[in-house]
């Protein structure tokens, strides 16, 4: 029986490869967005995930055309750079409500429905949410509770029979790092030329990294396991990195950090 299953903020990006694996597997996907895929065969609702009345009408439509869901595919997120000093209140407060909030308003109003199908929730996070980087502090706090809020929501639904799941991605090739919102830091800022050197370099990872096809392929192995852990990473170089953070002093890896994002 093919599965229905809801992405978020799969428009584009890692979500958009996601349901086209997914599609080419016959499932039935929606996507949940602002923006409408170009792809025919994803369906659309439109859903601002920081808007709890349109999660809420979003689900129920998928359940009135479908009559149940199988999995939620948490993936809308967005991200900011630059100094905290300069962060405009507008901006915290978005990031926020998309990358955290969103995930917490969607597995709450897909649960009831996850729970009659004994269903998953996969929930997007990022390999910063363990390795903190300067000048996307607020980036990387949204990620690192996106997991522990995943880890502590795999053990509230298992005994119903609800799966969950946390991918903390790398780098990856998308239009993620053009859309990334950069702090307006006035010109004589002390943070100019740090911030910059740091964004350089994120942005040269970004464009270096894996294609959002290795993420697909990752997620759906996921989503098809019976006990899936509760989070994973993609890729030998960053569960390396996963495996080193076991070992390596925190007083040396903020260190590494720093010499490679904040100096």
């Amino acid at each position: 029986m093919n599965r229905i299953i809801a992405i978020t903020g799969a428009s584009s990006g890692i979500g958009l490869a996601i349901a086209q694996m997914l599609v080419e597997k016959k499932d039935v996907v929606y996507c949940l967005a602002r923006t409408k895929p170009t792809d025919e065969r994803i369906n659309f609702i439109y859903c601002d995930v920081s808007s709890r009345d349109t999660v809420e009408f979003a689900i129920s439509q998928i359940i009135e055309e479908q009559g149940r869901l199988d999995c939620l595919v948490n993936n809308a997120g967005m991200g900011i750079s630059g100094p905290v000093e300069f962060e405009p209140n507008d901006d915290i407060e978005k990031i926020i409500n998309v990358n955290l909030l969103g995930v917490v308003t969607c597995s709450a109003v897909a649960l009831p429905h996850l729970r009659a199908s004994k269903g998953i929730i996969v929930n997007i996070s990022s390999i910063a949410s363990e390795y903190a980087i300067p000048f996307q502090a607020l980036y990387t706090a949204t990620k690192a509770a996106v997991k522990e809020f995943s880890i502590a929501l795999k053990n509230e639904v298992r005994p119903l029979g609800v799966r969950v799941s946390c991918l903390l991605p790398g780098d990856v090739k998308t239009d993620f790092t053009k859309n990334r919102v950069k702090a307006d830091e006035n010109t004589d800022s002390i943070y100019r030329e740090r911030v910059e050197r740091s964004i350089a370099r994120m942005e040269r990872d970004e464009e270096n990294g894996m294609s959002p096809w290795e993420i697909a392929k990752g997620v759906t192995k996921i989503l098809d396991k019976k006990n899936p852990p509760a989070t994973f990473t993609i890729g030998f170089n960053y569960k390396l990195l996963r495996v080193l953070k076991r070992f390596l002093p925190e007083r040396l890896i903020n260190y590494i950090l720093y010499q490679m994002y904040g100096k």
